[in-house]
């Protein structure tokens, strides 16, 4: 079975590097917020390009901390309130709304655009009101949003943008990388990210001082002084051995990001025109970093089982859409009809994008969903 994606590989490629890196923490035995943790927060701030970044627990946690740090900066309280709405898309893994309940917040779900699959800029201005607090505009399958029209519209309703990087480490817009345009940035370094641990972890980004001590203090369970401590925190520390793998691997973000491109590349010039079958776009001017290969089929069911039979793995993210979830039932607002969000929750596929496959490998793909779309 071709994979979606194959850790085991990646390790033996880079086997060398994360084992030292391991062996070092074995060495001197500081767990947490140990020297890697601090190494790698600043080169994450230096590659994206902002002045603070700050290990978490998660991508989850990531999230929760810039938003809870973002609603004492601008009300002076632990949480926002119901009454403060936060647009998003639907279109994504649920702990974007998630964040948003948990900071106390309202999401407001609000439609994409139907080829990018991104959150559609024009729906997020349409929808911004009285209420509204805030934007998350979450770079889908490591493709940039519209970042200009988003930050346009946030700066006219002098509203916060977080930027959920979940899948788009490296990824960028215009020269930009993403998670250094808005307000915060929130990546996720869960195993299968393009900058991946072996474990759960995040990270906030952003240039922002205020944001970033309260964001420090929410991870170590609310305070400077753990004794004492000022606010309602998390124990959401990136731990000392995470990071040093971390560390080891972003060694290789860059390349392996560029073998994504390749593959994503050859998939497109050899699937376009495939009755049944729409590629994604072109990448925008090569920073869209293809965290996965996501193409659309109106016989999604059938095209998955054949690619099965021929042994190739396929992947739906996502089945179903935030706004369809019952936890967010009577927690959340929709801005509007959510047809393309309904419609790509019921067509979109995802390839094997696992950046040492070969060529062999990838024409395998090729073919078998060629076949498969008969």
């Amino acid at each position: 079975m071709i994979q979606m994606l194959d850790l085991k590989r990646e390790y033996e490629y880079m086997k060398g590097d994360v084992d030292r890196a391991i062996g070092g923490v074995l060495g001197h035995q500081a767990w947490i917020m140990g020297p890697e943790v601090k190494q790698l927060q600043e080169r994450v701030a230096a590659y994206v390009g902002t002045r603070f970044a700050l290990g978490c627990a998660s991508g989850t946690d990531a999230l929760v901390l810039v938003l809870r740090a973002l609603a004492f900066k601008r009300t002076g309280q632990e949480y926002f309130t119901p009454a403060d709405e936060i647009i998003t898309t639907p279109f994504t893994f649920t702990a974007t709304g998630d964040a948003i309940v948990r900071a106390g917040a309202t999401p407001v779900f609000v439609d994409i655009d139907p080829v990018t699959f991104n959150i559609d800029p024009a729906r997020v201005r349409q929808a911004v009101n009285g209420r509204t607090v805030g934007i998350i505009p979450v770079h889908l399958y490591g493709q940039a949003c519209a970042m200009d029209e988003i930050l346009d519209t946030a700066a006219k309703a002098g509203l916060f943008v977080v930027e959920d990087v979940a899948q788009a480490f490296g990824a960028g817009d215009r020269g930009r990388k993403c998670g250094s345009m808005g307000d915060a940035g929130a990546f996720s370094f869960f195993p299968s990210k393009n900058l991946g641990g072996f474990g759960d972890g995040g990270m906030v980004t952003t240039n922002d001082p205020e944001l970033a001590a309260m964001c420090d203090m929410l991870r170590r369970h609310g305070g400077k002084d753990k004794y004492n401590v000022d606010h309602l925190g998390y124990n959401s520390r990136l731990d000392t051995l995470q990071a040093a793998i971390l560390l080891a691997k972003l060694n290789h973000i860059d390349a392996f990001n560029e073998r994504r491109k390749k593959i994503a590349a050859q998939y497109s010039l050899a699937l376009a025109g495939v009755p049944g079958v729409v590629v994604p776009p072109p990448s925008n001017n090569g920073e869209h970093v293809f965290h996965q290969y996501t193409l659309r089929s109106a016989k999604r069911e059938d095209l998955a089982a054949r690619l099965k039979e021929r042994g190739v793995a396929s992947m739906v993210y996502y089945p179903v859409p935030l706004h369809r979830m019952k936890v967010f039932a009577g927690r959340s607002r929709i801005a509007g009809a959510l047809p393309e969000s309904d419609r790509a929750a019921s067509e979109v596929l995802s390839l094997p994008i696992e950046p040492l496959l070969t060529p062999e490998e990838t024409g395998t793909v090729i073919e078998a969903v060629k076949a498969g779309a008969e």
